[in-house]
């Protein structure tokens, strides 16, 4: 796992895709919806949509936090967008705004991609129990470089935002 040195200031932006509210808790068992919801975000090709600015870089946006990592979230798996929210039938597209923050950043590679944001969000949760930063809770994402993806060897970026 790498971890950038310093944190990094990044613009806000707005994302488009497909989400839903859940929760960690959810997500380790059965009834997870993030695998669907990267079904539902392949299926649906808005990276080909006029509005997808950069399509080669997909985005795992968590968003709306009850609380913290005990609590409920949105999660929304799309594209960074511009203009007017797309308008694509019976996908549920939806967007989402990316506060401009601070940002610590991970980078996990070397396994299929499950494993991979699996264990590098284990990782990242016991890495803030006794880092000096503290998280904010606005917006954190992972972004995924889609030109020559690997899903047996992954490599995701995940950024969190800090105070």
């Amino acid at each position: 796992m790498e971890i950038t040195d310093e944190p990094v200031q990044l613009a806000s932006m707005t994302l488009a895709g497909v989400g839903a509210r859940t929760d960690n808790q959810c997500e380790a068992g059965p009834e997870g919806c993030i695998p669907e919801l990267w079904q539902r975000f392949m299926e649906a090709g808005l990276s080909q949509l006029p509005g997808t600015q950069e399509p080669r870089y997909t985005y795992v946006l968590y968003t709306d936090y009850e609380s913290d990592v005990n609590g409920a979230y949105t999660v929304l798996i799309g594209h960074e967008w511009e203009g007017e929210p797309p308008v694509v039938d019976k996908v549920g597209w939806t967007t989402a705004a990316l506060p401009e923050s601070r940002y610590i950043v991970f980078k996990a590679s070397g396994g299929p991609v499950q494993q991979v944001v699996i264990e590098a969000w284990q990782y990242i949760w016991a890495w803030f129990e006794s880092s000096p930063h503290v998280r904010t809770y606005s917006g954190d994402f992972e972004r995924y470089d889609m030109a020559g993806f690997n899903p047996e060897q992954a490599v995701v970026e995940i950024y969190l935002a800090i105070q």
